[in-house]
């Protein structure tokens, strides 16, 4: 029976991918966007990163944004001042007034977990940004404060020593989580995160990818949740640089023991 149902979904995954696809253009995408997400939901392109906005859950399916020197390198100090995304309508996204995560720290142990990264962009004007509660998600603490931080800044370390890194990440939801206790809005809390790290090097492409659940410990290693890219696109139901020709796009999607991960991420 699994293997009855894992060929469905190979299967309506490789239908689903068939179709044509809008070409949008956008600094922030790695041989294209991730491509997958419903038909409902709000393509959001700004400076510093681009979304794809979940009307029923109210979270972005995904995040992508490219990292340069310029974003990341800066003495830039931003507040965390929560606000609605004003390209969003009331009921596609969550609110700061009346706060619907007022009490979610103490009633289900989450934080306001950034996607695109605030302390990523401390180069850039446009770093309040990232506070849009379109960017934001319901994080564990642990795994927040904890293996989640530890990545981004690994991220960082990337950029400070290629000079650019492309960045795709977002929530999966595989079981059923607390909702915000004071949230007013109809929503869907995930129950992990997946994150995909891209960089070139000449015509050399490299990848890392990596998914962590909400329950991993504050203490878990980053190399512990490493996962390829095809792994991933089982979790998601997207298809992530389907631009490259389909004989590297299978190579690099397959590789996990690689020596991009093994130098960055292999603590």
């Amino acid at each position: 029976m699994k293997s009855l149902i894992a060929f469905l979904f190979i299967l309506s995954t490789h239908l689903a991918f068939g179709q044509p696809r809008p070409e949008i253009h956008c600094k922030h995408f790695f041989y294209g966007y991730p491509f997958g997400t419903p038909e409902t939901n709000d393509l959001i392109i700004r400076d510093i990163y681009a979304l794809s906005n979940n009307d029923d859950t109210k979270f972005a399916d995904w995040v992508a944004y490219r990292l340069s020197m310029h974003e990341v390198d800066g003495d830039l100090t931003v507040e965390r001042n929560w606000k609605a995304d004003p390209w969003l309508a009331e009921e596609e996204t969550l609110e700061p007034s009346p706060d619907d995560y007022k009490g979610a720290s103490n009633g289900i142990n989450v934080d306001r977990g950034h996607q695109a990264p605030l302390a990523s962009f401390k180069g850039s004007r446009h770093a309040s940004h990232t506070n849009y509660l379109s960017n934001i998600t319901p994080q564990k603490s642990d795994l927040n404060q904890g293996p989640w931080v530890k990545l981004e800044n690994k991220v960082r370390d990337v950029v400070k020593d290629v000079g650019e890194v492309y960045v795709m990440t977002g929530p999966v939801y595989q079981r059923a989580m607390s909702p915000l206790p004071n949230a007013d809005d109809a929503h869907k809390v995930p129950s992990g995160y997946w994150k995909i790290i891209c960089i070139q090097e000449g015509s050399n492409v490299s990848v890392a990818a990596f998914f962590f659940d909400q329950n991993t410990p504050r203490n878990a290693k980053i190399k512990d949740h490493k996962k390829t890219i095809d792994e991933i696109e089982q979790l998601t139901g997207l298809d992530f640089l389907w631009e490259l020709p389909d004989n590297e796009e299978s190579q690099v999607e397959s590789s996990l023991n690689n020596a991009f991960i093994n130098k960055y991420f292999g603590e």
